[in-house]
């Protein structure tokens, strides 16, 4: 049976850091903690499971201290989780069948990540990343923010998930300043780091200097086809917050030239003709997302909802406004199937009981 090393890297995360070890600690057969510049008990809270806790100054570099988290491990593979993720319960007897079961030739072993969670607790936003890697030094992370190891060798896909679980928000500018820092430096920022250039400065409302970046971006003949599709999703909302909205259509569309449709995009064109009136093409694109398979070994994110749930409630708005209220019910009634607790389903479904709808 192989051996784990779990590596991870802290700072100031005494609020997380036992509830992401007692999830896990069993499990594995080491714990590496990297802490880099505590001030609170972290480093207190870690050396109670492991006295391989070391210190490493922060250089605004992910990558670096991950590197070094994993230049501490001993054993067969690396594992990194970060403090704010958990392995629920229902996964732990799943995570100890694998290493039990784990051909000895895998490379790399891809788990899912669930980083957002519905009203009833549910994964909505999900995308694989790889979470135990051979510990040799073929593989190590590059990026000095949303770091990756590389994928190559035997490499294998599995169901179990990490859960991305945060307390409390963290410093919501960090990732900017560095890409910032780094330009300022004078530094390249590869494709995919462009691509997250992007989507930083997206989230900071800085629309036009993101539709920037995002063009260039889509405009190389390089990148992942995956980031290119997801750009060009954030980048045609970039253009509706600054009121250009037949680039934002056009840039929905756009995704088709890298790829097959996927049904995130499906649903914001979808939801593009449904803001602007248009209710029959607003129908065409949903009911195409309904149709479309949902591929989770893609590599991208993937938003589960936009496959049923999504496109199920929006056609029955669509059909609401179009006047035909028995289809509307039960699109809605197709659409609490899938969410029972939903509130916009029991919403509609009070709606349509107080208009007598059959």
């Amino acid at each position: 049976m192989p051996t784990i090393s779990l590596c991870m890297i802290v700072k100031n995360e005494e609020k997380h850091i036992a509830r992401c070890l007692d999830s896990v600690a069993e499990l594995v057969d080491e714990i590496i903690i990297v802490d880099t510049g505590s001030t609170d008990r972290t480093v207190e809270i870690a050396s109670n499971y492991t006295a391989k806790v070391y210190s490493h100054p922060w250089t605004d570099d992910f990558s670096e201290a991950r590197n070094y988290s994993f230049s501490k491990a001993s054993m067969d593979y690396c594992m990194w989780m970060d403090a704010d993720d958990i392995l629920q319960q229902t996964d732990r007897d799943n995570f100890l069948q694998l290493k039990q079961s784990l051909p000895p030739k895998t490379d790399i072993v891809m788990m899912k990540y669930h980083t957002a969670f519905d009203e009833g607790g549910m994964p909505s936003f999900s995308y694989f990343r790889e979470r135990w890697i051979r510990n040799c030094s073929k593989y190590r992370w590059v990026g000095a923010v949303h770091e990756v190891i590389p994928p190559n060798g035997s490499i294998l896909y599995s169901d179990i998930a990490i859960c991305h679980k945060k307390m409390n928000a963290g410093n919501p500018d960090r990732n900017l300043n560095i890409y910032r820092k780094m330009l300022a430096e004078g530094k390249f920022l590869d494709p995919r780091q462009q691509y997250y250039y992007g989507r930083e400065l997206y989230y900071h409302n800085q629309y036009e200097e993101a539709v920037s970046v995002f063009e260039q971006f889509l405009r190389s003949p390089e990148g992942w086809i995956e980031n290119k599709i997801e750009a060009c999703s954030i980048c045609a909302d970039c253009y509706s917050h600054l009121g250009q909205e037949d680039s934002a259509l056009t840039t929905l569309l756009r995704s088709m030239s890298f790829d097959l449709p996927r049904a995130e995009l499906c649903c914001e064109i979808g939801k593009y003709f449904l803001e602007h009136g248009n209710f029959h093409n607003a129908v065409y694109w949903y009911e195409t997302a309904l149709k479309l398979p949902k591929n989770e070994y893609s590599g991208g994110f993937i938003v589960p909802d936009c496959y049923d749930y999504i496109p199920l409630l929006q056609l029955c708005v669509c059909y609401d406004k179009m006047g035909d209220r028995q289809k509307a019910k039960k699109y809605n009634e197709r659409a609490g199937v899938c969410k029972p607790y939903s509130k916009a389903y029991l919403y509609n479904k009070h709606y349509f009981d107080s208009l007598k709808v059959s």
